[in-house]
C-alpha cells in the first residue's frame, strides 16, 4: 500500500492515486478500492468526499487541466502585449494538452467521458479556464491589443476555438504530409487567434 505523501494534501494523494489507476487501466476499469489502496486510505475515506470514480476523475481532470493551462501561459516579457501572451499561451496550451498522458489516455480509452463537457455543460476546469481568459482579455482591452467587446463572450469564443483544436486536431492531420501536419495546423491556429483578437 502506497503511503500518503506527508508534504502534500490528502486530496492530492488521492488524485495522484486515481491518475495512476487511470493511466494504468483507464477510467472504466478503475475502482474506488484500487484508488484507496494506492492512496493508502480506506474506502470510507473516499466515499465521504467522492461517491464514485467519475466524480474522482472529474476533480482530477480539473486539477490537471488547470495546471496545464496555467503552465502554458508565458511569462510577461518586455514589449509583449496582452494579445501576444494570449495567443502564445493558447497555442502552447493546445500542444501541452495533446501531449498530456492523462488526456491522451482518456481520448484513446474513455472518450465518452469528455462528451458532456463538449455537448451539454461546462465543467469546473472550463469555468477556471474561462476566468483566466477573461482576465487576459481585459488586459488586452486595457493595453489596446485586443479589440473592444464583451469580455465573457470573447473568452468563451477563444475557448471554443482551442477546444476544437485540442479535441479534434488528430482527425484532420496527416503526419506524412508536412502541409497537413499538426505543426502546420498550429500555425493556422495562431493565425485564427490573431485575427480573432486584433482590433
Amino acid at each position: 500500500m502506497t503511503p500518503i505523501r506527508h508534504n502534500r494534501s490528502d486530496s492530492d494523494a488521492v488524485l495522484d492515486a486515481v491518475r495512476d489507476c487511470v493511466l494504468a487501466v483507464g477510467v472504466r476499469r478503475t475502482t474506488l478500492t484500487d484508488v484507496a489502496r494506492r492512496a493508502g486510505v480506506s474506502r470510507m475515506t473516499l466515499y465521504r468526499r467522492w461517491p464514485d470514480v467519475r466524480s474522482l476523475v472529474g476533480d482530477l481532470m480539473t486539477r490537471e487541466w488547470v495546471a496545464v493551462a496555467t503552465g502554458a501561459m508565458p511569462e510577461r516579457r518586455p514589449g509583449a502585449d496582452a494579445r501576444a501572451l494570449i495567443v502564445d499561451g493558447l497555442v502552447a496550451g493546445v500542444e501541452a494538452f495533446r501531449a498530456h498522458p492523462l488526456f491522451r489516455k482518456i481520448v484513446d480509452v474513455d472518450p465518452e467521458l469528455l462528451l458532456p463537457y463538449v455537448l451539454d455543460r461546462r465543467g469546473a476546469s472550463q469555468e477556471a479556464l474561462l476566468a483566466l481568459l477573461a482576465d487576459a482579455v481585459r488586459e488586452g482591452h486595457a493595453d489596446g491589443s485586443v479589440h473592444a467587446g464583451h469580455v465573457e463572450r470573447q473568452a468563451r469564443a477563444l475557448l471554443l476555438i482551442v477546444q476544437s483544436f485540442t479535441l479534434s486536431l488528430r482527425t484532420m492531420t496527416d503526419e506524412d504530409d508536412t502541409d497537413l501536419s499538426s505543426e502546420a495546423f498550429l500555425v493556422e491556429l495562431r493565425g485564427i487567434l490573431e485575427r480573432t483578437l486584433t482590433p
